[in-house]
């Protein structure tokens, strides 16, 4: 069995837009058993293909997601990549759970409750619970990545709903960097500089 994934071209909202419906928890109801949702969890894919999956947002930030609740695949994390578009910012915001950006390429930072915290690929900053947040990424010409993964999902289940936006990400590019797409079809995959 095959994950469906639709078809979206970048800088299309995702689930950061407020106006969306979104799914944090997949609904357990009806008849259940745990050997039919052992056989439902291993028909999955165990490898989803990132090229099948398209960038959303923009045009300062997109995102790729890998694996989320509404998937089926998984009910305890949420797994994807961030791309910062060269000077860009994403939205300030903070939330209950903790985070893990893996940084892949570029240079930036993270504000954390008013201090800086420089990153570059490599390092891997992380979010703690209730930190209001905003990432950056500090080049004018060359775009950043964060593999980011949280528990978010587990958070939601345990009613722990505390999530707040203080600044929505940017609806226009940062200047001189109009022409900014996303990275989609990369040929080499290994971020190395």
């Amino acid at each position: 069995m095959e994950a469906k994934v639709k078809d979206k071209p970048a800088g299309t909202e995702s689930h950061y837009h407020s106006k969306k419906d979104r799914v944090f928890v997949r609904s357990i109801q009806g008849h259940y058993s745990l050997k039919d949702e052992l056989k439902r969890l291993r028909s999955m894919p165990r490898v989803r293909k990132g090229r099948e999956l398209k960038f959303v947002d923009g045009p300062q930030t997109y995102s790729r997601h890998y694996v989320e609740p509404k998937d089926g695949i998984s009910q305890m994390f949420h797994l994807h990549l961030e791309e910062y578009a060269p000077g860009a910012r994403s939205q300030k915001h903070g939330h209950v759970n903790e985070a893990a950006f893996y940084i892949l390429d570029g240079k930036g930072y993270e504000i954390h409750d008013g201090v800086r915290y420089d990153w570059q690929a490599g390092d891997v900053a992380i979010v703690h619970n209730n930190c209001v947040h905003q990432h950056f990424n500090a080049s004018p010409d060359k775009p950043a990545r964060a593999l980011v993964i949280k528990t978010k999902p587990m958070y939601m289940f345990m009613n722990m709903l505390f999530q707040q936006l203080v600044e929505p990400r940017p609806t226009e590019p940062a200047p001189g960097t109009q022409r900014h797409q996303a990275r989609e079809a990369e040929s080499n995959l290994n971020h190395e500089e």
